[in-house]
């Protein structure tokens, strides 16, 4: 036994490292119990992203009365954000410090700004609930203050975050790892959702007021331990003698790497073609299709296997030598086809036709943004990787805001339109508003293959290189 003993656990070790989830993503240089820590980052946004898209929307709506035009104002402000995530990737590349931090000193800030803004969220939120007009003009105030700070430190601490990780982690190891942080984002995303869920069950002001500050403590807790002995101290390389480059200079070797304004704009497009539906495809499929509450909360875990299908197929294509941007525009013709099952689920009164869009939709999803999610890391030189990460954050981040904010409107617009007669006998269906927007997302996804095209074509024509990507490759 004694003598079997070492070969069984090599045996065991090789077996882990291919089947144990995330077991290949981690390295000599970056092990899997450090790599685990450094993700705690992601878990403390994907806390604040459930509050503010999750949780307090419900709260604010329901428990404490406020409009809803006003809660969808609140819940975007975050958003005004997003596109400093390319500035903020920029200043971390070049940050000067005495103590020889790059990183750490952005995700400090960013934890500090998500722990203010938490902390005096509840109270603003029930002054805003009050009926005094200087109660409310207070409250809204307070609110915008609490969200936008908010906001800042998600965007501030995530870009830092990402960036952290691509630094510490080897090239040929830098997509599965951040790759796994996202899988941690969303692991975040679901336990913070189900916890909350079980602490304000029983609603009181005096429960808001705990569990949010609650949550502004745990983020900052998580975030001290990610960071602890993450980043190694280098003074020589933030001296305050070193010169900085300029922002354009830096934004034109990124343009030079590959950062090309076609790239971002097919980033941007498919993002937005794939998100426009997010807040529709489950009151489409109880309005339209009369499906109860079970079978649309169903559809959730059917985008998600899709998805799941999407990263393991395009994971095992990549790992072949696939070209990123192949996969991608592969994930918008799925797209293409995902939707048309899905507007011709209505006129057939097939609710089958329609779980089958909703899959393809996630199964397309997947294969969109492993694909642009790889092209994106490889854009990342010279220890530039903040503002490479930072300009896809960017991008993605306001492109799916602004189109799920987008359809709403849209819907609404075109709905009452529609039962009011305006656009015809023919379109007189509660559907026509769900319609349009799946309309608008096959025309953003056509847009994509238009964009996307060039961008395969101008690969290199011998056979790219080979990435290495396994079972951890699974971006949000």
């Amino acid at each position: 036994m004694t003598r079997r003993s070492p070969s069984l656990a090599q045996g065991w070790m090789r077996l882990g490292s291919r089947f144990l989830p995330f077991a290949d993503a981690a390295t000599r240089e970056l092990p899997l119990p450090r790599l685990m820590r450094l993700s705690l980052f992601q878990v403390s946004v994907g806390i604040s992203v459930v509050l503010l898209n999750g949780t307090l929307n419900r709260v604010m709506i329901v428990e404490l009365g406020v409009p809803s035009w006003l809660v969808a104002l609140m819940v975007a402000l975050p958003l005004v954000f997003a596109p400093f995530r390319v500035l903020i990737g920029f200043r971390s590349d070049h940050h000067r410090s005495v103590l020889g931090w790059r990183r750490v000193p952005y995700i400090w800030m960013g934890t500090l700004l998500q722990f203010g803004g938490l902390a005096i969220m509840p109270f603003a939120l029930l002054v805003l609930s009050g009926d005094e007009p200087g109660q409310i003009i207070a409250g809204r105030v307070g609110a915008a203050i609490a969200f936008l700070l908010v906001g800042a430190g998600l965007h501030t601490t995530q870009t830092a975050g990402l960036s952290l990780a691509t630094d510490i982690a080897p090239e040929n190891s830098r997509p599965r790892v951040v790759a796994f942080l996202y899988v941690m984002l969303m692991l975040g995303m679901m336990a913070s959702a189900l916890t909350f869920g079980a602490l304000l069950a029983n609603f009181s002001e005096m429960r808001l007021i705990q569990v949010v500050q609650g949550a502004a403590l745990t983020e900052m807790i998580l975030n001290i331990v990610a960071l602890w002995k993450q980043e190694a101290r280098d003074p020589a390389r933030t001296a305050a003698a070193i010169a900085r480059p300029r922002f354009h200079d830096s934004w034109r070797r990124f343009q030079n790497a590959g950062g090309s304004p076609r790239v971002l704009l097919a980033v941007g497009l498919g993002t937005a073609g794939f998100t426009m539906q997010d807040i529709l495809l489950e009151p489409y499929g109880a309005e339209i299709l009369h499906l109860t509450v079970g079978e649309t909360t169903a559809l959730t875990a059917l985008f998600a296997a899709g998805t799941l299908a999407g990263f393991a197929i395009s994971a095992r294509r990549l790992g072949k030598g696939a070209d990123p941007y192949r996969i991608a525009a592969a994930g918008a013709l799925v797209g293409l086809a995902a939707f048309s099952a899905v507007i011709f689920s209505a006129p057939m009164v097939s609710p089958l036709l329609f779980r089958t869009g909703t899959t393809l939709i996630g199964f397309g999803g997947g294969l969109f943004a492993v694909g642009t999610l790889t092209a994106a890391m490889s854009l990342a030189r010279d220890g530039a990787s903040g503002l490479a990460l930072g300009t896809w954050g960017a991008v993605q981040a306001t492109a799916a805001g602004a189109a799920i904010a987008g359809g709403g409107v849209i819907r609404d617009v075109m709905s009452a339109l529609a039962t009011e007669g305006r656009l015809g006998l023919a379109l007189a269906s509660p559907a026509t508003g769900y319609s349009i927007v799946y309309h608008i997302e096959i025309g953003l996804l056509f847009a994509t293959l238009a964009v996307i095209g060039p961008l395969v074509r101008s690969r290199h024509p011998t056979a790219p290189q080979k990435l290495e990507f396994g079972l951890a490759e699974f971006p949000n």
